[in-house]
């Protein structure tokens, strides 16, 4: 246990000291702990910049889209696999599904651009065959969250749905052999036997995606982001990546990454209590 909890204090608890930046209007001079305290002047200045609804709701959005997708279709997955009978078929299917897990960010948003680039990708070459001309998808703001979304759940489903997969497995033969006895068919076999017993892990899951529902990724959508998409594309984090790396404001850029945190902790601990209410299963 040595490792993950020295990994854990040293790069996540430790780090976390730090956030005083964000209070404090930071001299590099002077470091961290010497420069001045401003008090609450960097998140004043985010609540009231222009920009702050439009990050806020593309956050919100894109990270609602992909909850709304990317939750349900790991789970469908799993209760498919589950009922392949065909065992070669079923290991081959799993591994198609789980192999674009391990593709970097990179790699993925590069086979993105190649599939939807507007002369030379296959999308838009089938598109032309049809008669439909080509599409600008990267240049279309409106198109940018459903690309992010769909190819994110691509990728994540196979890996996603081998934690259900366990749970399936673990569930007591006996139950669907009295569900056999009575009758049931396959779909009221998944109904009351296998969605009740992968549902604990389920709202585990479910609440710790919804605790991370403002911090989803940063690489891909920065990778993905061009001045024509900026409109949709732009999100807080990519704000404290181009505030905070790129213009050295500092501060500012650790005001607006607590706020982000906050939220997300405050998601977090009333999903919790939701799902403890509703169904017994939480984190604590």
């Amino acid at each position: 246990m040595i490792p993950p909890i020295l990994y854990f204090v040293i790069f996540k608890y430790i780090p976390m000291l730090n956030a005083v930046l964000a209070f404090k209007d930071y001299n590099v001079m002077k470091g961290i702990w010497g420069s001045p305290w401003v008090g609450m002047k960097y998140f004043n200045l985010f609540f009231h910049n222009p920009v702050f609804g439009t990050l806020l709701k593309n956050t919100l959005f894109v990270s609602l889209y992909l909850l709304a997708v990317g939750f349900p279709i790991p789970i469908l997955l799993a209760l498919g696999l589950n009922e392949v009978k065909n065992r070669h078929f079923k290991r081959t299917l799993q591994m198609v599904t789980y192999a674009p897990y391990f593709i970097s960010t990179v790699v993925m948003v590069s086979i993105i651009m190649l599939f939807l680039a507007p002369k030379v990708g296959l999308v838009n070459n089938i598109l032309n065959i049809f008669g439909v001309g080509s599409i600008n998808f990267l240049g279309n703001p409106g198109m940018f969250r459903s690309i992010y979304v769909w190819s994110d759940v691509w990728q994540t489903a196979g890996y996603s749905a081998v934690i259900y997969l366990a749970a399936l497995a673990g569930i007591d033969p006996s139950l669907y052999e009295a569900a056999k006895v009575d009758g049931a068919s396959r779909i009221q076999k998944i109904w009351h036997v296998d969605i009740p017993g992968i549902l604990p892990a389920a709202v585990v899951i479910l609440i710790l995606t919804v605790g991370n529902v403002m911090a989803i990724g940063f690489e891909k959508v920065y990778l993905l982001q061009n001045p024509l998409n900026t409109s949709t594309s732009d999100i807080i984090s990519t704000y404290v990546y181009k505030i905070g790396l790129l213009n050295a404001n500092y501060s500012f850029a650790t005001a607006v990454g607590l706020f982000n945190s906050c939220i997300n902790l405050i998601l977090l601990v009333l999903v919790n209590m939701i799902a403890k209410r509703l169904s017994n299963n939480s984190l604590w």
